[in-house]
């Protein structure tokens, strides 16, 4: 890493133990001794989640997709997002910071506040989203096991037990989401057999597949709505990889990131598309996405796979409470990334509490929030895609203190602490992707187009930000003392970014 005569902070070390003590700031190179295969378990973990089974059912019903379609747009949406995913992932390794992090090169240190915001917020909605499913999972399984009704007392204690134990885990750390993904991945994969066994024996199948296909439109909007769930976790990918050394290969981050992601994603959508043939309530429960499992399997089988996304659900929220400490602190609020993520589970306890006690519709409201999510995510991925692109060939790619310095002498200050040209490709691009967009509260003035009625909304978002990003003339750094050389162990040629 290059070194700038600006002081900053003095890194905080991390040590062996199990709780994780280093903050936003750069991982040196000394102590970059993370595995690509690490990442493999992590992004496993961040797709276990029942609410897959809804989605795929969704695509049968809503969509009217048959068993084929459901596999091929399962398939191209977890490669299309994780693969985003695990290219903007490499930036980790380059620079070892958190994308939060990271992207205040791309914007500017006073910049940076801007999609930080909408980042952290959009965080907040889908950390809730997980506390209900999680707390919903809680309680389906007392009912099938003790016989126990919910009500509101026992919402509230289920929902706060959920947020507290995700809080608990990812407090602790990297080390700690490693061990905890590694294990939960052999558990999510042997009661996954069993499901799927029980599928093949038991459902229709004569029916599923004489199902008539869906049109391609629908394909295609289905498609977006799957991989929306997965470009959420793209700001997230470098906060994984910054424990990497800069030999590791780009190429396999890319492929370990998509490889995890759609052994899970994959079979969950089309499982939940073959429990929708058998029962099509599946994609009609409104308040509780969880309460079906017991009607579509029994109970010998439904209880073990609910503790099993339970916990999955429970590492979900605990990656995505992590990065989002990451994010806070980079946002400038002066607490240690722990305490920080606390801020995050009582905003998710409370919106948890609403959701439950006083919304209805669950799955339509999550199903719009996803769609929300993608635009407002996308933005931020055409420009960082394209500052990546243009840093691939500098010698340094990232300066450590200047990513830590907030005031004019970093190198990340541009002009006023923005570099408004990546602030104009943003801001336009995200104002047309909400143009395009159309939820059950919200429809945009362009949605009845041909890419807001395919739901490509995300996808001309990610487009139009890069292309004005690409067009305009790159920001010259501001000057600093000359950095000594970043070594790369890895060809060129090879690696991906």
């Amino acid at each position: 890493m290059g070194t700038s005569t600006t002081s900053a902070p003095t890194s905080t070390p991390e040590v062996d133990g199990a709780v994780e003590t280093r903050g936003i700031e750069p991982v040196p190179d000394h102590e970059r001794r993370g595995r690509v295969r690490e990442l493999f378990p992590t992004w496993v973990a961040a797709n276990i989640s029942v609410l897959l089974l809804t989605m795929g059912a969704s695509l049968v019903i809503n969509n009217g997709l048959n068993f084929w379609q459901v596999l091929v747009v399962a398939a191209i949406a977890s490669t299309i997002s994780f693969g985003i995913v695990g290219l903007l992932s490499v930036s980790g390794k380059w620079g070892g910071a958190p994308g939060a992090m990271l992207s205040r090169a791309a914007f500017g240190v006073r910049g940076n506040y801007f999609p930080g915001a909408i980042l952290w917020v959009a965080r907040f909605g889908w950390e809730t989203i997980n506390a209900v499913s999680g707390a919903y999972a809680i309680l389906t399984v007392l009912r099938l096991v003790f016989g126990i009704k919910p009500n509101n007392v026992l919402i509230v204690v289920t929902l706060l037990g959920f947020v507290a134990c995700t809080f608990l885990v990812s407090g602790m750390g990297r080390k700690a989401l490693n061990v905890c993904n590694k294990y939960s991945t052999y558990l999510f994969s042997l009661i996954s057999v069993v499901v799927l066994v029980y599928l093949i024996v038991e459902m229709p199948w004569g029916a599923i597949f004489a199902k008539s296909p869906g049109s391609g439109a629908m394909m295609i909007a289905g498609i977006g709505t799957i991989a929306a769930g997965g470009l959420s976790w793209v700001p997230t990918g470098p906060d994984f990889a910054r424990y990497l050394p800069h030999s590791a290969s780009g190429k396999k981050i890319v492929g370990t990131t998509v490889s995890g992601a759609a052994l899970v994603l994959v079979p969950m959508v089309v499982m939940g598309g073959v429990m929708a043939v058998s029962n099509p309530e599946l994609a009609n429960q409104n308040t509780d996405p969880m309460s079906f499992l017991g009607q579509v399997l029994p109970s010998a089988i439904a209880i073990p796979y609910l503790i099993t996304a339970l916990i999955g659900m429970m590492l979900i929220n605990s990656l995505s409470m992590y990065s989002a400490g990451f994010t806070a602190q980079t946002m400038g609020v002066k607490l240690p990334r722990a305490l920080a993520v606390s801020i995050n589970a009582a905003i998710s306890l409370i919106g948890g509490l609403f959701m439950m006690l006083v919304a209805k519709d669950f799955v339509g409201q999550f199903i719009a929030f996803l769609t929300l999510l993608a635009v407002s995510f996308s933005a931020w991925i055409g420009v960082y895609a394209i500052d990546m692109l243009r840093r691939r060939k500098k010698a340094v790619r990232y300066d450590a203190e200047s990513l830590m310095n907030i005031d004019r002498t970093s190198r990340y200050w541009y002009k006023g602490g923005f570099c408004w040209q990546a602030m104009t490709a943003w801001a336009v691009a995200l104002v047309a992707g909400l143009c395009f967009t159309k939820v059950q509260w919200f429809t945009g003035p362009l949605a009845g187009t041909w890419i807001g009625e395919n739901g490509l909304g995300w996808a001309a978002t990610i487009l139009i930000a890069a292309v004005i990003f690409a067009v305009l003339p790159a920001a010259p750094e501001t000057p600093a003392a000359a950095p000594a050389p970043e070594v790369d162990e890895e060809p060129a040629a090879v690696e991906v970014g």
